[in-house]
């Protein structure tokens, strides 16, 4: 892919040649700009890349960056894409072309990723707290006018805080803030009415240091309970969001311009967009939601929070087909010391240990020189499974009749694909034949 785009006329930063210290390069690289990757000519099945490997296929990726964009279109939302989950910037140019609004980040280091490479608007999904990260964003807005920044806020003295720094920045225009509502148990946010009034109150009194534009909130960890149904419990938390914009609107608080409500991770941004969407305030609002992982998916977590997507939303499959695996990490068979057991040559440090990865694959190389034959890709017969990471091991349970053998490839799919993102400093794009189309550089 690109590492360049014309969504900003800022000055970009370029990204670092790969070299035989990247993970995933031949011994023999040399220096290779990532642009010139197509031009290698390399093939993932004929090895002319070290296992363990991470990969995406091109076509499935673009299908689903195509899919939510339609997604949101149909639902009348706007979209800023959880930068974390891939920390690439040649992929938020991708989402930015499909339309995204801009990019969501969470903490200040990611934010100075996009900075750098351009990405003029950004919602930093936390609080903006410390003194360097303050000091980074300020100077940002004095710097850049065309800078358009959103964080949020939960606790009085933080709105007195960031409040005091921005007089004493003496920029000439405030920072955006959204509130922040939360639940018990949950990470940030205003837990009850009460912390929200003092919040409002404080906001109120900075004026015209902050402008409060919109509220937020993140239902992904809400926990499911015996009485009561996971869906239930994030229709009460978006209504409790709703009710809090619906304060703020009564209060006068909200500065110019369209009112941001803000949720929607990458489980429930069906309900998200019904629940907001509905909403009756006196002015514009826009229902903004934050979805990363639906740009790779997985085969595991997300797919099952997809189906379950598909069965309360099923207007959804008007849209043709869902959204699809796209990161894969293959791995050779390293050994198989005993009948039943198998170990491949990947580990923690080179996929997410959140659940055990599923075997999705296997491909024994040729000696043959030519164009490999993506035909024998098979899928692998029931029983092998994953049952242990260790930091450079995958400890699978196979068949004693299993038909791998020490040298063949094994294709493990994703569970959680943050976690494996962030492992790789760079990623091959592959087409169906798993020639390498290009390559992404993350930045974690």
């Amino acid at each position: 892919m690109s590492a360049h785009s014309s969504n900003s006329s800022t000055a970009r930063r370029s990204h670092a040649p790969l070299d035989v210290c990247v993970k995933g390069m031949p011994g023999s690289i040399g220096t290779l700009p990532i642009e010139d990757i197509a031009k290698q000519g390399w093939n993932v099945l004929r090895e002319d890349l070290p296992l363990p490997l991470a990969i995406i296929r091109e076509d499935a990726l673009r299908h689903n960056s195509d899919w939510m964009r339609r997604f949101l279109q149909e639902r009348g939302s706007i979209f800023a894409p959880h930068g974390k989950t891939t920390m690439s910037p040649q992929l938020f140019d991708l989402q930015l072309a499909d339309g995204a609004w801009g990019i969501t980040l969470a903490t200040c280091h990611q934010v100075q990723v996009a900075r750098a490479f351009g990405i003029k608007r950004i919602v930093l999904a936390n609080q903006l707290v410390g003194k360097q990260a303050v000091a980074f964003i300020l100077q940002a807005l004095r710097e850049d006018a065309e800078f358009d920044f959103y964080c949020l806020v939960d606790d009085a003295s933080q709105v007195r805080a960031l409040a005091q720094a921005v007089q004493a920045s003496g920029i000439d225009r405030p920072l955006q803030v959204l509130l922040e509502v939360g639940y018990a148990g949950g990470r940030t946010g205003c837990r009850d009415d009460a912390s929200v009034q003092a919040v409002m109150e404080a906001l109120k009194q900075a004026s015209p240091y902050l402008a409060l534009r919109g509220v937020e909130g993140f239902e992904g960890l809400i926990k499911p309970r015996p009485d009561q149904d996971i869906e239930t419990q994030v229709a009460a938390f978006l209504q409790r969001m709703v009710a809090t914009v619906q304060a703020c609107e009564s209060a006068g608080i909200f500065a110019d311009g369209p009112v941001l409500l803000s949720a929607g991770g990458s489980s429930f941004y069906d309900l998200v967009t019904q629940h907001f969407s509905a909403l009756n305030l006196s002015r514009e609002h826009l229902v903004l939601t934050r979805s990363g992982c639906y740009l790779t998916h997985d085969a595991h977590l997300y797919k099952q929070a997809f189906a379950r997507l598909q069965e309360r939303s099923p207007d959804v499959r008007e849209l043709g087909d869902g959204l699809m695996p796209a990161l894969e990490v293959w791995a050779y068979v390293q050994s198989r010391p005993e009948p039943g057991k198998l170990i491949a040559n990947l580990g923690k440090r080179d996929i997410s240990p959140d659940h055990m990865p599923p075997v999705t694959a296997w491909f024994r190389p040729s000696a043959d020189a030519g164009s490999p034959d993506v035909s024998r890709v098979a899928a692998l017969p029931a029983g092998h499974i994953v049952t242990q990471l260790d930091d450079q091991h995958c400890h699978m349970t196979v068949p004693t009749d299993s038909p791998l053998q020490v040298g063949d490839m094994v294709c493990f799919g994703i569970s959680h694909p943050c976690l494996t993102f962030d492992k790789w400093e760079a990623i091959m794009m592959v087409n169906r034949h798993y020639d390498i189309v290009g390559a992404v550089r993350t930045y974690f």
